[in-house]
């Protein structure tokens, strides 16, 4: 589903219930923003699965029941759902990613606080809004603590997500056409993440977020730049794995990705 970018506040309201009171194990939903060169797209683009035929009535009606300028939601198998969602990649242009993961606010700080993690996100893509071919994008992706604790019941994974609390994982991205624009573009990925990650911590130092949240990187989503297992509790256990079956080296130093 596709809607408009004034349509921000019903949207964020939606997804914040929704994260709460996560009302299907079977059902998730990615609310991605989009913002193009000189603002030619501005829209949301509303990513809905529920695995399984079809939703049982309710379970996305927060979302559906919002103005929207198209719907393409419908049942498809596995491999249709993968090759539709191809329309997003463009080939031609440069890309980064980055992440951060938020706790939920409560409903009383909900549009305040997750209003602040969409405008600076919105801000920062705005001043690179001029370069050429440039995409800017901010998903919205719930983990309900239900989740947590399935995979606690399954035996863990190194995240390690607790179930004290509902999470968001932020995914940020900019892609362009130009290597003369890429020094601009590090310089707003690192303000997409740092800015959140400053929100979360005003928020928490007055009281509006629980201040000892424990909020890991989504490593498939972390740049470069992103301190991956400095903020990640199992990186010991890691050391440890990597110590009794790598004690040489031989798969860390010839693969790339994330090193404990």
């Amino acid at each position: 589903m596709a809607g408009p970018s004034n349509k921000s506040d019903e949207i964020l309201a939606a997804l914040r219930d929704f994260t709460q009171y996560y009302p299907d194990d079977k059902a998730g939903i990615i609310m991605t923003a989009e913002l193009t060169q000189l603002g030619a797209i501005d829209i949301w683009l509303m990513f809905l699965f529920y695995d399984g035929p079809s939703p049982p009535a309710g379970v996305f009606d927060n979302f559906t029941r919002i103005a929207h300028v198209s719907d393409n939601t419908k049942t498809r198998s596995y491999s249709e759902l993968l090759t539709f969602n191809n329309f997003g990649v463009i080939k031609t242009e440069i890309y980064t990613i980055a992440t951060e993961m938020i706790p939920l606010p409560s409903v009383e700080v909900g549009a305040d606080f997750l209003g602040a993690i969409y405008d600076n996100w919105r801000n920062t893509t705005e001043s690179v809004i001029d370069a050429a071919g440039v995409i800017g994008s901010i998903a919205f992706q719930p983990i309900p603590k239900r989740l947590a604790r399935k995979a606690k019941e399954a035996g863990g994974d190194m995240l390690d997500l607790d179930d004290d609390i509902d999470r968001i994982i932020l995914e940020f991205d900019l892609s362009w056409l130009s290597t003369l624009d890429s020094e601009r573009m590090d310089v707003a990925t690192q303000q997409f993440y740092s800015g959140s990650r400053n929100l979360v911590e005003q928020y928490q130092a007055s009281g509006k977020l629980p201040a000892e949240a424990y909020l890991p990187l989504f490593a498939n989503d972390a740049y470069y730049r992103q301190d991956y297992f400095g903020r990640l509790r199992t990186a010991d256990f890691a050391r440890t794995v990597r110590d009794a079956y790598d004690p040489s080296g031989f798969f860390a130093s010839r693969t790339g990705g994330w090193k404990p």
